[in-house]
Formats: C-alpha cells, structure tokens, sequence
C-alpha cells in the first residue's frame, strides 16, 4: 500500500524527558511516540521533528512528521495516538501533507519563551517551568540589550562549545523582555536557533539585569565569537518552545 506523510502538532511537559532526540541513557519524547505509534498503527514508525529541544525543555507545539501504510484517517490519529501517550505527552493536531513536506527543510519561524519568577522565596508550583531567582532585576537595561541581537548576526558566541553546525549565522525577528507582575518573559522569534542559543541569552541577559554587564556590551559579545564572552547557560525548565509558522 502507498504511503502517506502525516504532520503532528506536539505538546509536552519536559521534565521526565531526557529531550526530543532517542537517547541511550533515558526516555525521550521521540522514542514514546516511536513506540506508542508503533503499536498504534502495527508497524515500525520513526518520527522526525522539526525542533530537537534538549532535556527538560517543553513545548506547546513542536511538530513532528512521519510516514504511514494504515488505513487510519490522518484526523483520527491524534485522538487514537493520545489514548496510548503518557499523560504528559498530547498531541494537538494530525494532519496528512505532501510526501514531500519536512519541517526541517523550509522556511519557517520559530518562537521560544523562557520564564523568569522574581521573588524572595521559590514558589514550588512554578518550580518546573521557571526560573526562580531573589535577585533584583533591571528590565529596561534586559531590553536595551536584547536590542543588540535582533536582526541576523553570526551567533557563534551563543552557541554551546562543541556543537556542529555549517553555519552559526541566524536571524532574529524579535526579542522581547515583558514582565507578567512577579515573572519575566523572554520572547524570541528567529528562523532558527543553534545549540543552547536561547537559554545562553537569557543568562547573558540576566548578568545584564543584575549590573553585572552593562547593555551595550552585548556587541562585543557578538564581535568576540566566542562562548566564553557570553553569560552562563540559564537552566532549561524555564523554557518552552510555543510554535511554528510555516512562511
């Protein structure tokens, strides 16, 4: 029987995963939706995402792709396929596409939220989707900085040491700083993102809002190339990937 492509719209709770990419040492949202569309459709199914977020990461709608002989109607098989995920694994919409079409391979922009909760003690029920932190924070000083970084730039510097890559130049369509009363929102749009890109921002832009680094020395953050010019990697349960636009 032919074979048609079906695109999914996943969302995940990624605290229990060690990320989106199969893993020797842990579970990961690719292997259980390998596994639970395996069983579902009886034969081996191999997924493809668009964005492969690393462990502890969440998303609200990365998107997947996969090929298929079954009969299953391709609407049907987020309702099926949900019945068998785990509870923190949903996905939100199946639908068939071209056998051509590949997330990975056209335009497209991304969006990422990181989530920052200011306040003198931890708040336990933000605990696995933000960042807490005590110290006072400038937001206006996050912004004047984040206003470095828009536009395409070779992001080298924010790139995690060891990654491979062709090329580190990306483009940023928008990076807001907004505040939410006690959390700090990080909003970042681009057409792609290297290895650890976004969490390295966020902590070169909390040094930032600490006094630590002043605005403007985000340019020669970006002019250095290096990793270590850069702030520390902020930790990954703040952040989440929203979603796609497909241009």
């Amino acid at each position: 029987m032919e074979k048609k492509r079906i695109r999914m719209i996943v969302a995940y709770d990624g605290t229990n995963y060690h990320g989106w990419q199969i893993q020797d040492n842990g579970i990961t949202i690719e292997s259980e939706l390998n596994r639970c569309l395996t069983d579902l459709l009886k034969e081996p199914i191999r997924v493809c995402g668009a964005s492969r977020t690393d462990s502890g990461v969440h998303a609200l709608g990365n998107v997947a792709v996969f090929d298929t002989s079954a009969r299953m109607p391709a609407g049907k098989i987020a309702y099926a396929l949900n019945q068998r995920l785990p509870e923190d694994i949903r996905v939100q919409r199946s639908e068939e596409v071209a056998q051509d079409w590949h997330p990975r391979y056209c335009e497209s922009r991304k969006t990422y939220e990181y989530r920052i909760y200011r306040a003198e003690f931890p708040m336990p029920v933000k605990r696995l989707y933000s960042y807490f932190t005590y110290h006072s924070l400038d937001v206006e000083r996050m912004r004047e900085a984040a206003a470095w970084l828009e536009g395409e730039h070779d992001f080298k510097s924010f790139c995690q040491t060891g990654a491979q890559v062709l090329s580190t130049v990306r483009t940023l369509h928008g990076l807001w700083v907004e505040e939410q009363g006690p959390d700090i929102v990080v909003r970042v749009c681009g057409n792609g993102f290297l290895y650890n890109m976004v969490r390295i921002i966020v902590g070169t832009l909390l040094e930032v809002g600490q006094g630590r680094r002043k605005p403007e020395s985000v340019r020669e953050i970006l002019k250095a190339k290096d990793r270590s010019a850069a702030g520390p990697t902020a930790p990954a349960q703040g952040l989440t990937l929203v979603g796609y636009e497909f241009l």
